[in-house]
């Protein structure tokens, strides 16, 4: 899919930092609406990348016992965490965009929130506060994706995920939800229309016209 002409915003305000994620089940779509963010909005939204997709894709080992797996989600938190830090000092972000939060780790935990919590040395209300807005993408029921080679969930499993990644980020104050949509286009429509709400009125632009594209679909 496209949005058509890059928005160019030519605001010299040095914006307030908000801090937004954008997260959900695998399968979701996330991939393809960050696409659509880098393409549409304009120089003050700044996307990070995923910390999970650049240690399991640089090599980081992805072991199936407990104790792999925790040392993986810790090292995603840290590196989460860290990736956020790297902008925080940068004048031009309006909006920092995270693909995923320091909490979607939870989820892939093999134990209770808990000892997650404990085991990074935070609490869950200090990581909730990190973030200005969740906007939570649902993983669909059918239709579900497997074209990238770094998910190795089943769609039951995605499902199951999606729920973990809900009950990791309660209690957030401005969670947005994103249904499923037999047309991915009025799915990503939604979401872009949430993350415009979010920017201030010079970075927004107009509503984007979105044509379908193979972008992989959700």
């Amino acid at each position: 899919m496209s949005n058509g002409q890059h928005h160019h915003c030519h605001c010299q305000t040095v914006h307030p930092r908000r801090r937004i994620v954008l997260t959900g089940g695998p399968g979701a779509g996330k991939t393809a609406v960050l696409e659509l963010a880098r393409k549409y909005f304009c120089r003050h939204v700044h996307i990070l990348p995923e910390a999970a997709s650049l240690l399991f894709g640089g090599g980081f080992p992805r072991s199936s016992t407990d104790a792999g797996r925790m040392a993986a989600q810790r090292a995603i938190f840290y590196v989460q965490r860290e990736l956020e830090r790297a902008v925080d000092d940068e004048a031009e972000p309006a909006i920092t965009l995270c693909d995923r939060g320091t909490l979607d780790g939870v989820a892939y935990w093999p134990h209770e929130m808990t000892t997650f919590l404990q085991a990074v040395g935070t609490t869950h209300e200090e990581q909730l506060a990190r973030y200005d807005a969740v906007i939570h993408l649902r993983t669909p029921t059918i239709g579900f994706d497997h074209s990238n080679p770094l998910r190795i969930e089943s769609a039951t499993e995605a499902l199951a995920l999606d729920r973990r990644i809900e009950d990791a980020w309660a209690g957030h104050p401005r969670r947005f939800f994103v249904d499923s949509s037999a047309d991915f286009l009025e799915k990503a429509m939604h979401t872009l229309d949430v993350l415009r709400s979010e920017l201030p009125p010079c970075c927004a632009g107009p509503t984007p016209r979105l044509r379908p594209v193979n972008l992989g679909g959700e």
